[in-house]
């Protein structure tokens, strides 16, 4: 999962995390997003029809390990599962490979986006950065959202507190394209269904709900049995938009269970292992490939940003280099990366940091990999 090589793109995608920071405030050693969730450990099984669609390992292996997060909407790691602004959830899954390799299916509990890129999302942010509650009328994202109608449908769409996140429906917000085994590509969006159906809590019921909510039940949830989850995809028609993540397809478009995933135990020390694993929203295996939407190569980066911050310690904030060498034939090739980051506590854990790190997303690399 290497950084993007163009300028402007990683320049936006910084300005994005910088801006979500301004909006939720800076919590060292969380995520600038979904700061606040809950790391599971399962499996994956394939439906038959799967492999028809798609080579993929996944969808072919007769199971896959997985990992699953669930998450609070914002940067806030403490914010209440019952706070308005906790919507829409997330959901990340990892299909563990095997030999260091994994791909990953992200999605969230609203069926599209409030932006169609990284720079119209960041001015979004910096739209409500630049709005606090005694600015006069029409604020900085009152005239966003006026201008912007896509946005604007985001914000109001019924966003419902779950009763679990185990009762809650998740959608792959950008299209990618299955490639089956004669090289015939189809576009589709993910939906995962919980097998427990869809339940959800009205105002009230949702104000009376203790402020970790979410975060206990599943733990409880999983404790008592297995939790399960339908993995399907929606299927593009000729012509339905596979760009642009604020257009939703038609309801009646087809869709294919690909599999189901059970989940038997919260990951041991998963709040801690979850600050070092990135998601990618890229598939970057065989058998899936993305779309041409925008929003897939800026969210990589921004994860990607995201990640050395939020594996950062408590001390001044400081500026930092990275210098990413990335072992590639013909030769080895250098990037350097610039993140408003925090001070590591000794050598020996920017050290553990930096392997860490390569390890997820560079399988090859070289010595010294990282300097600052």
């Amino acid at each position: 999962m290497p950084f993007p090589n163009d300028e402007v793109l990683l320049k936006t995608a910084a300005d994005v995390v910088a801006g979500l920071q301004g909006v939720f405030g800076k919590h060292p050693g969380f995520r600038p997003a979904h700061a606040k969730g809950k790391l599971l450990s399962g499996t994956f099984t394939p439906s038959a029809e799967a492999k028809k669609l798609s080579t993929a390992p996944y969808l072919n292996n007769p199971s896959t390990p997985v990992w699953v997060r669930f998450s609070n909407s914002t940067g806030i790691p403490n914010i209440p599962d019952n706070d308005g602004n906790a919507d829409p959830r997330g959901i990340a899954i990892r299909f563990i490979l095997g030999d260091r390799k994994h791909t990953d299916l992200i999605a969230h509990s609203t069926p599209f986006f409030p932006a169609r890129t990284g720079a119209e999302f960041g001015a979004f942010i910096q739209a409500i950065a630049n709005s606090p509650s005694d600015a006069p009328h029409p604020t900085p994202v009152e005239q966003f959202l006026g201008s912007h109608p896509h946005t604007l449908a985001f914000v109001q769409a019924p966003k419902p507190p779950p009763v679990s996140y185990a009762t809650e429906a998740y959608y792959g917000i950008t299209a990618l394209k299955f490639i089956d085994a004669d090289g015939k590509a189809t576009f589709f969006r993910t939906i995962v269904e919980p097998a427990a159906g869809v339940l959800t809590l009205d105002a009230e019921a949702a104000k009376a709900k203790d402020p970790d909510y979410l975060q206990k039940e599943i733990a409880e949830r999983v404790g008592a049995g297995p939790v399960s989850f339908k993995i399907k995809a929606q299927i593009a028609a000729e012509g339905d938009v596979t760009d642009d993540a604020t257009v939703q397809w038609p309801a009646e478009r087809p869709v294919v269970e690909l599999g189901t995933f059970t989940l038997d135990a919260i990951l041991p020390n998963g709040e801690k292992e979850a600050k070092y694993v990135i998601f990618d929203p890229i598939p970057r295996v065989q058998g899936i490939e993305p779309s041409d939407d925008p929003l897939l190569e800026m969210r990589a980066a921004i994860y990607l940003i995201s990640i050395l911050i939020s594996t950062s310690v408590s001390s001044p904030i400081i500026t930092r280099k990275f210098r990413i060498r990335i072992c590639e034939n013909p030769q080895c090739k250098t990037q350097l990366v610039v993140v408003e980051s925090h001070g590591y506590e000794d050598e020996s854990l920017k050290s553990s940091l930096a392997s860490r790190v390569i390890d997820y997303f560079w399988p090859s690399w070289s010595s010294n990999t990282l300097d600052d």
